[in-house]
């Protein structure tokens, strides 16, 4: 059983890759979800993380609220890709279970403390605001940390919100400077590998065809949010982001990827935000990233399909 905290900005990615986390109690606790602006502001944020734990049946899940900008720029949101929302696409109600008074990067230090060294992993699927917060506040936390599995970065695929930088690493690169320089073990799935995790037809109309409010709660933000990744990259369905962080803590055997130096670039006006990747070890800077290339994407959906027919 591995003990995780989901900070997140849903995102219909990211409300998908929750729902495969609250189905599969077995593996997973999820001891809280903290959420932090990024897709869209965090008083959306926060209420779709609490709308999804309810789409999931999980009101127990307690959910915090956590920076609602980033440590030194101006928010950058992607409502031209999720919606006014951030959930577009199906039609949910408002949440009745509370948002808990706590700051999010509070929580995560107290949660640190509180639990095992080495027993708590980290999964951060929008910009890394709250971690680093959390980082530069205790930093008697990071060795108490078991792993960082993130969603975030690109270099094979560049850009998709810049030509150079992912857009997660992009909004606060101050913050995945100061994760990425941490020392804390991480996992990193950048675009390379979630632009390989297609939403096609077939899959989609699986998660329909579960008939339950998750599965087609699914079906109805992929839709949505399949437009405009087909527009913008002429692939035959949308790529699943943040789902990836999941289903590595399930089955890491589904991915692969090499242990590589990864930096951040913090200053130039051309390539702010971009991870830069020694893919080829060219430099003399130690790996501080398991970063990922490859998925088995049809293993990928048969998790994903199964686990939300739990719901």
């Amino acid at each position: 059983m591995r003990k995780i905290i989901i900070d997140t900005d849903p995102g219909q990615d990211d409300a998908v890759a929750i729902l495969l986390a609250l189905a599969s109690p077995d593996e997973l606790e999820v001891l809280g979800i903290t959420a932090v602006a990024g897709n869209v502001p965090l008083s959306l944020t926060q209420k779709n993380a609490r709308i999804v734990c309810e789409l999931a049946g999980r009101p127990d899940v307690p959910v915090f609220a956590g920076c609602d900008a980033p440590m030194a720029r101006k928010l950058v949101t992607a409502e031209h890709v999720h919606g006014k929302t951030g959930l577009d696409g199906p039609s949910l109600p408002d949440p009745q279970m509370p948002l808990q008074d706590q700051h999010a990067a509070d929580f995560i230090i107290d949660t640190l403390r509180a639990e095992p060294s080495g027993s708590v992993t980290l999964c951060p699927i929008g910009p890394l605001t709250n971690i680093a917060t959390a980082l530069q506040k205790a930093p008697d936390i990071v060795g108490r940390v078991q792993e960082i599995v993130l969603m975030g970065g690109a270099y094979f695929e560049v850009g998709n919100i810049t030509p150079t930088a992912e857009f997660n690493i992009y909004v606060d690169p101050e913050a995945a400077d100061i994760v990425f320089k941490s020392g804390i073990p991480l996992v990193v799935m950048p675009l390379d590998v979630t632009h390989k995790a297609l939403v096609t037809n077939a899959r989609n109309q699986a998660f329909r065809a579960l008939g339950n409010a998750a599965g087609v709660a699914v079906a109805q933000m992929t839709d949505f949010f399949e437009r405009f990744d087909r527009e913008k990259y002429g692939s035959d369905g949308a790529p699943l982001h943040d789902p990836c962080v999941t289903a590595y803590l399930l089955k890491p055997e589904l991915f692969g990827g090499r242990n590589v130096n990864v930096e951040i670039e913090v200053t130039s006006p051309l390539t702010l935000g971009m991870t830069v990747a020694d893919w080829w070890g060219v430099t003399d800077r130690p790996p501080n990233a398991f970063f990922i290339r490859d998925i088995d994407s049809d293993g990928f959906f048969a998790l994903l399909t199964e686990r939300l027919a739990r719901l």
